[in-house]
């Protein structure tokens, strides 16, 4: 039996590169109702900061790896924000004020466009403010929401109920107590739904791939 809609949920952050490939799919393959959850990766136990590379050849393949696959998605030719990576805090906290309005996915899906295909960091409240007009959201009231310890508040209490359900890192699918990990988490999970096997870890870039129960703890990477 299908879960019910409110155990189905896409758990991603705006500074994420794989996130945004996850988040251009996850609707089509996941169709239905499906939670949109922001949260702050560098909080969750297993996530990747894109600090980490050990030398700017690592660098570079990392980046190769990731225009690839935007390419065989067919997306956009992916530009990478300057700078790559950037402080995701204020895009965040408007992606939690989306969510409380009911336009969470407009406005990730436009943001993300803006980090990577136009190539903007959102770190930029200008970057933001484009993002949340492009969904009717005023920017008056985005900068207001965006400096609400309310808002911040929500913010972390769902990153801290995401680790809790499991979640390690972004971007992340949640179907029931199953939780999928990687850019082709929206397969995976698909492929779970169907009674099926995932798709193989090497089919996912970067390393990250692979499903865990929620209750084993961190999503598999």
């Amino acid at each position: 039996m299908e879960p019910a809609s409110g155990d189905r949920a896409f758990y991603f952050d705006l500074a994420s590169p794989l996130a945004y490939l996850a988040a251009e799919r996850v609707l089509h393959k996941l169709p239905g109702p499906l939670e949109w959850q922001p949260v702050l990766a560098r909080e969750l136990p297993g996530a990747e900061t894109f600090e980490a590379h050990r030398c700017a050849a690592e660098e570079r393949i990392f980046r190769a790896e990731i225009e690839r696959r935007a390419d065989q998605l067919g997306l956009q030719p992916l530009r990478w924000p300057r700078p790559f990576p950037f402080d995701s805090d204020l895009a965040m906290r408007a992606a939690t004020y989306a969510k409380s309005i009911g336009r969470t996915v407009p406005f990730a899906q436009a943001a993300f466009r803006q980090a990577f295909a136009a190539g903007r960091s959102l770190a930029d409240t200008d970057s933001v403010l484009i993002a949340a007009a492009a969904c009717e959201m005023h920017p008056q009231a985005v900068l207001r929401a965006t400096d609400l310890r309310s808002v911040r508040e929500q913010l972390a209490a769902a990153t801290a109920a995401a680790a809790r359900a499991g979640i390690g890192d972004v971007p992340a699918v949640r179907i029931g107590a199953r939780v999928f990990t990687g850019e082709r988490a929206p397969e995976d999970a698909a492929g779970h739904l169907r009674g099926g096997a995932g798709s193989t870890p090497a089919e996912h870039p970067h390393g990250g791939a692979g499903s865990t129960p929620a209750s084993a703890g961190a999503g598999a990477r």
